[in-house]
């Protein structure tokens, strides 16, 4: 039986590497923030149900639900509802990513001082922050273990160093990055082989038809990721929500958490009219918009498996069913004509 990335089965290879996940993994960044722990369960449990076995989150996951009038999080709080869920599994089936970098309980800081011990890729936050996550996740060992930006201020070997620690110790599989420039993978890339360290296999960038990250994504960002062996796996493929459909020009905004960060971010004349191409791409092929966009995305060969969120299970299993359904090249052409004004032309493509 094949599993590779071309394969019509649903799981697929992370890069060069020997982790295969489900062809949509799950994220889980609203836990904690507009799902609250039983609508979190609900959710994971049809992804398992549907064949799911890629669960992505961070520790910082979701400190930020207070200041934008969810419930009091200082992080850490998504890592604890998936470590009660897993206990409910059997966790070998389960392909767990998180993330290291961002500040912890900011909040309970007293000084800058102590806030600056409590985020970074040094040695002693990442080797801290690994044994807080494996406590919260309720597990002996992270599958992928994410650097979830970069740390100017520390050197990429001390990082990688670390990292390469924890895996030959059996506390994590996998190592990963994201939201990473090009210049900065490259040098990670080049650090690791240099000195004999542990590698990163995947890369998670943002990445949809509104990205304002798009161009960088495509023009350098995918070309490293496909000469190098590094799997692909897109946060926000739906860019918040905006391409499932439910944001139309000259509509009234609908009631969430995330609509007005939305109007604010992402509404554009031009977004309007991706929105637009998007959903007439779908009616044409009997999908939603969610599945349209997320589909569109699974068509780029670069892609491993894009991250999905969701608050409910009916929002999870719209979004399933459509993943057994393709769009023709011209689709996909259409829609990347529609939205080609975020990739800039470098003067090297023709």
């Amino acid at each position: 039986m094949s599993f590779g990335k071309n394969s019509t089965e649903p799981y697929v290879q992370v890069g060069n590497s020997g982790l295969f996940v489900y062809r949509v993994g799950l994220g889980t960044m609203q836990f904690g923030w507009s799902a609250d722990e039983a609508a979190a369960n609900a959710v994971m449990n049809t992804y398992v149900e549907h064949g799911g076995n890629f669960i992505d989150t961070a520790d910082c996951y979701s400190s930020w639900s207070n200041a934008l009038g969810g419930p009091e999080n200082p992080g850490g709080v998504s890592e604890e509802m998936i470590g009660r869920w897993l206990a409910t599994q059997n966790r070998y089936d389960i392909v767990l990513a998180t993330k290291v970098r961002a500040a912890m309980g900011m909040q309970f800081c007293d000084s800058r001082a102590t806030f600056k011990q409590r985020e970074g890729l040094s040695r002693r936050w990442i080797i801290k922050s690994c044994e807080d996550s494996l406590r919260r996740l309720n597990t002996d060992y992270i599958d992928l273990y994410q650097a979830h930006f970069i740390d100017p201020l520390i050197p990429i070997e001390e990082t990688l160093s670390a990292f390469t620690d924890l895996v030959r110790q059996g506390k994590v599989r996998y190592m990963g990055c994201s939201n990473f420039s090009a210049w900065r993978l490259m040098q990670a890339l080049w650090t690791s082989d240099k000195n004999n360290l542990e590698s990163f296999i995947s890369l998670q960038p943002e990445y949809n038809l509104l990205s304002p990250t798009r161009g960088d994504f495509e023009t350098e960002l995918a070309q490293v990721c496909e000469n190098y062996g590094l799997g692909v796996i897109p946060y926000s493929p739906l860019a918040g929500g905006v391409l499932t459909g439910k944001y139309r020009r000259g509509k009234e905004l609908p009631q969430s958490v995330r609509a007005e960060e939305n109007a604010e971010r992402r509404f554009s004349e031009q977004n309007w009219n991706i929105i637009e191409t998007l959903v007439s791409v779908a009616e044409r092929n009997a999908m939603t918009p969610a599945q349209a966009a997320i589909n569109w995305l699974r068509a780029k060969p670069v892609v491993t498996a894009p991250i999905i969120g969701a608050n409910s299970p009916e929002q999870l299993i719209s979004v399933l069913n459509g993943l057994d359904k393709k769009l023709s090249a011209a689709d996909v052409d259409e829609l990347d004509q529609a939205s080609d004004f975020h990739r800039p032309r470098t003067s090297l493509e023709t």
